[in-house]
């Protein structure tokens, strides 16, 4: 599932090559991805205008235009957005396009068709975020803040972690390598984390999510194809094998109805 840094390296990729598009059209094949909007009604705030601007906030994906409307585009399990050179060869999987005047268009691209395309005033957009949690790739983010954070929460520090009302962007698979980075184990309460402990996952975290994010445009280099990204993962579905720091068997465990993976003899 696209987490914060892959929905990155696409917003990344969309500023080079969407930014200033004009859009003639919108055009929406499967429209059971706009609900509980309709096609038209997104056509309608979206079509005739210029792409002026691409955001991410966790893993949302929002395409500003002119005229004050938005575009929002979660990505959810197996969805990507790229553009292509030429609007008449897209892929089987295209659950959406946007045209370019330059015969260009904007695809979203997801074979499970789980991701979800919705229009939005600025208001809007507003209410959107105001649940959201800060991002941890900002300077916003320290030890202090997230320190802050934890020390008001009883969930399982993975859990937690997951939780986007605290923290914006993170998934089950860098939650689980910064845990493991940190040295802590992902059923520990969060508010029973030292300052020790805060220190090295505040640390752990930046440091995951910016080497991923780094691969995660590695891997999406060329639009429209995923490669094998080159983030080596320690724990994260590596259930029996060693752990590479202490040599002990990596366990899996349920979590709020995820797999945590984890090493016993690193994480405590």
């Amino acid at each position: 599932m696209p987490e914060l840094p892959e929905v990155e390296a696409v917003c990344r990729r969309l500023r080079s090559d969407a930014l200033n598009a004009h859009i003639t059209a919108v055009h929406f094949p499967r429209p059971a991805i706009t609900r509980p909007q309709s096609p038209r009604q997104i056509t309608k705030q979206i079509a005739g205008r210029t792409i002026e601007a691409v955001r991410r906030r966790g893993k949302n994906i929002f395409i500003d235009v002119t005229g004050g409307s938005t575009l929002h585009v979660h990505l959810r399990m197996t969805g990507n957005l790229y553009v292509v050179a030429d609007s008449r060869f897209r892929p089987a999987a295209t659950r959406a396009w946007l045209e370019f005047e330059d015969g260009r268009a904007l695809v979203f691209e997801d074979p499970r068709a789980l991701g979800r395309v919705h229009a939005h005033p600025p208001q809007a957009i507003e209410k959107l975020l105001k649940g959201i949690g800060i991002e941890p790739l900002e300077a916003g983010f320290t030890p202090s803040s997230l320190a802050s954070l934890t020390r008001k929460s009883k969930q399982p520090i993975k859990q937690f972690l997951l939780d986007q009302r605290h923290i914006a962007g993170i998934g089950n698979i860098y939650a689980a390598e910064a845990l493991h980075e940190a040295r802590i184990n992902p059923t520990r309460p969060a508010n029973t984390l030292t300052p020790v402990r805060i220190r090295r996952l505040h640390a752990a975290i930046v440091g995951v999510l910016d080497r991923a994010v780094q691969s995660a445009c590695t891997a999406y280099r060329q639009p429209g194809r995923f490669e094998a990204e080159s983030f080596p993962l320690q724990v994260y579905d590596r259930e029996g094998q060693r752990c590479g720091n202490c040599g002990r068997i990596i366990r899996r465990i349920p979590q709020g109805g995820r797999s945590t993976y984890f090493c016993p003899g690193c994480q405590k």
